[in-house]
């Protein structure tokens, strides 16, 4: 992944993170779960599919492997 489109779904992903159109929401989803409940339940899910697919395609495996080698 390119470090701008990382950074991009990052400032994106931290403006949603403020729902603030939920805040008086009422209403309930599937029945019994209040939406600003079910939002951040949705959104978490999104987020830590957001970072899983950073760290496996934008990990710095080269900086890694040098580590490991312990040359300096």
């Amino acid at each position: 992944m390119k470090t701008g489109v990382v950074i991009a779904i990052f400032i994106v992903l931290a403006i949603l993170h403020q729902d603030f159109w939920n805040w008086d929401n009422k209403s309930l989803w599937f029945g019994f779960l209040p939406a600003g409940l079910g939002y951040h339940a949705a959104y978490s899910v999104v987020v830590a599919v957001f970072w899983f697919l950073v760290s496996r395609f934008s990990w710095p495996t080269k900086t890694e492997e040098w580590a490991e080698r312990g040359d300096n």
